[in-house]
């Protein structure tokens, strides 16, 4: 494999990547957040949809990259800045923009590919699964633990006691009142039928 075909690859791979934190993200907002059904069909079109963002993102790459080559064509004098190019750049820029384009085309086939957009969901799934299971076990671990196995218990006492009374026992209070004002009200309705 070439310089050009690797950079391709890493950026393909980078891509995929995105696309699968793309997926697990809405995975974990549909399935937990909105209390949804895990739909394969529905998140091969979210795969989809982030590699055609990141496909048009390679594209607008190499367009401006293609523009800053035209650019330096001929300029011979020092640059006075990172993006200055000059002639010498040419070469370079012209592969930046071929891994772009390689890249995009890529990204582009994958879009098309049914098989690779189930796995990159596959992969989001699996992944979205880790992160719950993992939050799970963190939570299970801290709120399971008692206080003679926390080495940190005296000291965090005082913070987690001011939670409790400035959140936990607030929240609390306002749920009662709720309750209280539905039941007033649920009673005035049955009153008034």
């Amino acid at each position: 494999m070439g310089r050009t075909a690797d950079a391709i690859a890493e950026g393909v791979a980078i891509a995929t990547a995105a696309a699968r934190l793309a997926v697990k993200n809405h995975i974990l907002i549909g399935t937990i957040a909105e209390n949804g059904v895990f739909d394969t069909d529905k998140y091969v079109a979210d795969a989809r949809e982030a590699l055609r963002a990141m496909a048009e993102e390679s594209e607008e790459v190499e367009r401006n990259l293609t523009q800053l080559r035209k650019r330096a064509r001929g300029r011979h004098s020092d640059p006075s800045g990172t993006h200055d190019y000059r002639d010498r750049d040419v070469r370079n820029l012209r592969r930046r923009a071929k891994q772009s384009h390689g890249v995009a085309t890529k990204l582009r086939d994958m879009m098309e590919d049914d098989d690779a957009l189930r796995v990159i969901v596959e992969e989001a799934r699996e992944g979205a699964w880790a992160d719950v299971r993992h939050n799970l076990d963190r939570r299970l671990r801290v709120e399971g633990m008692r206080p003679d196995q926390d080495p940190d218990y005296e000291r965090m006492r005082e913070a987690r006691m001011q939670a409790l009374r400035l959140v936990d026992l607030q929240a609390l209070s306002s749920l009662q009142r709720a309750k209280a004002k539905r039941k007033k009200k649920q009673k005035s309705a049955a009153d008034d039928d």
